[in-house]
């Protein structure tokens, strides 16, 4: 059907659609269409149809042209992106984009790229490779192309990358007429080659579960110990979601985490695997991308923004590491992936399964409040048993390289005994501080209010706030003396620490500076599993997904930074590393042994995690949450505001605040304003304001009245202002 108007979703800061006069032919919703908005030409996306509009016919202008034969998103996702943009309150241009590769938001062809497969003419498939004795690089091709022909394949890059010079041959072969290319949008798939091992009792009947429920919805919190075999789980089902011609999304909260996970996947399941992340180039995301769509992709592994990927065939969903904080997106529109999830499950009716180690705080609130279905895998899988955890004090004692000498003895013990030893400090950098020895200067970024870390591989001072750096200082910029030293240990002077104890041995650092080359990190991890690397120092980077199953000791050097943080999430997400990086030791039949380095051994927090596990601290953690009405007791909304003015940002809160009392906000606490824990960040002043429910509804009511009166503020042009519902971090 077609219609005069044209409701438009528009990437800009406006909270509404857009109304262009319709062309002559139906433009269905999902479509892309080119338009003018301003002056400029952007990208939308067809969001619905009307024969009038409140604008005047004669101020509406028209599509520029339509982009897509077909709508590139299908009705379910236009659906969960408008519920997106209104629980999250963020414009819905702003949303839609976000569901887009890169390529489709320029408007760029639905079209996949460089996916070339090479087909036998007629002609080809009747040649001899005996007709090519003149050029043996042609007569191997030829051989080769047939050979997959009479197996109903054609040939990617892949099926010829042992042969020597085929890309020239190939071209000839196309002269000749006997190759045929064509782009495609079949991803490749690699042969299996695990069997499935046995499951345990609790695996199976995990699996029972969670097959129970195939074709409805179900939400499943796996909540398994590192080690007990939550990804063997997860095979078994999507081979179920396979064997129903069904296709499956794993969310995965960082791309680290990807290369992994998708050898184990390539492993097990001989079909086309797509792979959706912000490491991928334009076109790699635009392909997986459109093979995901066109239900090419049985199986689809992404991160945040893979919850938005049409998926025609979709039949189970699984969010790996559900706990993590980056699944919720910090910045533009600010969306919790594994949430978003789980109401893409519920609108579907597939059932989702979310899988950690140490359950977030809010899905064990779900859980017990029936939301969710609770399956425990309490034991690691096989042989392997759980490792031995102590507290160190390292109150009086002297540290080498911020590891204290009853670390080194556990460390050579382990080592003796043929294990490896890996090291946890989740600070990069080589000292987080440069002070002046003499008058007492520290070097502190010009633009934020935090200090700048020195790197020593580099020379160079950096803030990893705004990312401001510079050179190494000759002297101090306080009194102008020479004797400048680096204060306090991060992971490149641990290293330098134990290269020096054990200079015999391999020492490897896995964090973001050691592993910004392409490749690096897997170059790392080959060393370390082949054995070349027998000791490992690094950051969060090691502390999800890898397997050392050669690691008998894990060291925690600095256990101490949650648990005097302002944010009400500090200690969950310091028992949430703690138990993470613990996972690693004793994965296989050797024992491990996990030691806590602390100058607070009695924290009562610290006590219980170390003594009776996660579980019991995750009920204290939640009945201090319910006392204090915080999350998941209650619920959050913070406005945030900067300006290049200290006072500015101060004012428009104080103003949004007024705003909402005038509004009325029954059942909903104002809190504040205040300016942010860091106040001055990236040379700009930072200020919040916080709204405190019981209720959901009732935040949400406020929301609804309270925005349109913010977009209308004089005081809000002059910062720049962002709403984050259900907020991740307090700064």
């Amino acid at each position: 059907m077609s219609h005069a108007v044209l409701h438009i979703a528009i990437p800009s800061p406006l909270r509404r659609r857009f109304d262009y006069l319709a062309p002559a032919r139906p433009v269905p919703a999902g479509s892309r269409v080119s338009v003018s908005f301003g002056r400029r030409p952007v990208v939308g996306i067809v969001l619905g149809g009307a024969e009038g509009s409140e604008v005047p016919r004669e101020k509406l202008r028209p599509v520029d042209a339509v982009l897509d034969e077909a709508p590139l998103l299908p009705p379910e996702i236009l659906e969960l992106l408008h519920w997106a943009s209104t629980y999250y309150h963020h414009p819905i241009g702003e949303v839609c984009a976000a569901a887009l590769p890169v390529a489709l938001r320029q408007g760029q062809p639905a079209q996949p790229r460089g996916l070339r497969r090479y087909r036998l003419t007629p002609a080809g498939a009747e040649a001899s490779p005996e007709q090519l004795k003149r050029a043996p690089r042609q007569a191997t091709l030829l051989a080769r192309l047939q050979r997959l022909a009479m197996a109903a394949m054609a040939a990617g890059p892949d099926d010829l990358a042992e042969l020597d010079g085929w890309p020239g041959a190939m071209k000839r072969l196309e002269e000749k007429g006997w190759v045929l290319a064509e782009e495609t949008l079949m991803l490749p798939a690699s042969a299996a080659t695990d069997k499935a091992p046995p499951l345990g009792a609790a695996q199976q009947a995990a699996v029972a579960a969670v097959s129970a429920a195939f074709g409805g919805y179900a939400g499943f919190l796996l909540d398994g110990v590192t080690g007990s075999g939550k990804t063997e789980v997860y095979l078994r089902l999507i081979e179920q979601a396979l064997a129903a011609g069904r296709q499956t999304l794993v969310l995965v909260p960082e791309i680290g985490l990807t290369p992994q996970l998708l050898e184990r996947f390539r492993r097990r399941f001989p079909v086309p695997i797509a792979v959706l992340h912000s490491g991928l180039s334009d076109g790699e995301r635009l392909n997986a991308w459109l093979a995901a769509r066109a239900g090419l992709a049985p199986i689809v592994i992404g991160t945040r923004s893979a919850a938005f990927t049409p998926l025609p065939g979709l039949g189970l969903i699984v969010v790996d590491e559900e706990h993590d904080p980056s699944f919720k997106q910090q910045d533009g529109f600010r969306y919790s992936a594994r949430d978003v999830a789980v109401v893409r499950a519920q609108k579907t009716r597939v059932p989702i399964v979310l899988g950690s180690a140490t359950p977030a705080l809010e899905s064990l609130a779900n859980a017990a409040a029936g939301r969710y279905t609770r399956l425990e895998l309490p034991e690691r899988a096989g042989a392997a048993v759980h490792p031995h955890m102590r507290l160190l004090d390292i109150r009086h004692q002297s540290l080498d390289g911020g590891v204290s000498e009853p670390m080194y003895r556990a460390m050579h013990h382990h080592l003796g005994q043929g294990g490896q030893v890996l090291l946890f400090l989740n600070r990069r950098g080589y000292a987080p501080v440069l002070l002046c020895h003499d008058c007492g200067w520290v070097a502190t970024c010009r633009r934020c209010d935090a200090h700048l870390t020195y790197h020593a591989g580099q020379k160079r001072i950096r803030c990893h706030h705004c990312g401001t750096e510079r050179p190494v200082p000759q002297q101090c910029g306080g009194c102008g003396s020479l004797d400048l030293r680096p204060v306090g240990h991060g992971t490149e002077r641990v290293e330098e620490a134990l290269r020096a104890r054990f200079p015999d041995l391999g020492v490897e650092r896995i964090d973001r500076d050691a592993t910004r080359r392409k490749g690096s990190l897997e170059a790392k991890l080959e060393r370390v599993h082949s054995g070349a690397a027998r000791i490992l120092i690094g950051t969060q980077m090691l502390a999800k997904g890898h397997h050392f199953p050669d690691v008998t000791l894990v060291g925690i050097l600095d256990a101490d930074q949650g648990l005097f943080s302002a944010d009400f999430r500090a200690g969950e997400r310091m028992a949430q590393l703690i138990l993470q990086v613990a996972g690693r030791a004793g994965r296989a039949e050797r024992p491990g042994e996990v030691v806590i380095q602390t100058h607070h051994p009695e924290h009562p927090l610290l006590r219980l995690l170390i003594e009776q596990g996660y579980a019991a601290f995750a009920a204290a953690a939640l009945g201090e949450r319910q006392q204090a009405e915080l999350p998941p007791y209650s619920f959050l909304a913070l406005l945030r505001a900067e300006a290049p003015a200290a006072a500015v940002p101060l004012a428009f809160l104080e103003e949004a605040r007024g705003l909402a009392e005038s509004v009325g906000h029954a059942g909903v606490m104002v809190l504040g304003p205040v300016p942010a824990p860091m106040e001055r960040r990236a040379g700009r002043y930072r200020a919040q304001l916080l709204l405190q429910a019981a209720s959901r509804a009732a935040l949400h009511r406020l929301l609804d009245r309270w925005l349109p009166l913010l977009e209308e503020s004089k005081a809000g042009r002059k910062v720049r202002w962002s709403l984050d519902v259900d907020p991740a971090e307090m700064f």
